[in-house]
């Protein structure tokens, strides 16, 4: 069984990216900033749990075609906390300001 969630790359140009994401039970991202404002479009039901850096966790349920946006400037690793697979699909908006990534140690 794979550990991470496996992404795939469906669009991109200079105004948007959208990428698929499946997960198996149990795959995570892997812990990531977004540089953009995104759309998530749940392709099926699930629960993910969003895991910050400093140990804090968010439960989610998504439902299939129930879309929600974020800002921005969130990090965090999402997991498959659920007994089945998930996909959704990321529609990332390059409009935005990249954000900088946090230094290591904290200093910047």
């Amino acid at each position: 069984m794979p550990t991470a969630a496996q992404p795939t790359l469906q669009y991109e140009d200079a105004q948007v990216r959208v990428t698929r994401w499946d997960f198996e039970p149990g795959t995570a991202t892997g812990h990531h900033l977004h540089s953009h404002d995104y759309v998530v479009v749940p392709v099926t039901d699930g629960r993910v749990r969003a895991l910050t850096l400093d140990g804090g966790g968010t439960d989610s349920v998504l439902k299939a075609g129930q879309s929600y946006a974020r800002p921005v400037g969130g990090a965090h690793d999402v997991v498959n906390i659920g007994d089945a697979p998930l996909a959704f699909v990321e529609i990332e908006l390059k409009h935005t300001a990249p954000v900088a990534p946090p230094v290591q140690g904290g200093r910047q």
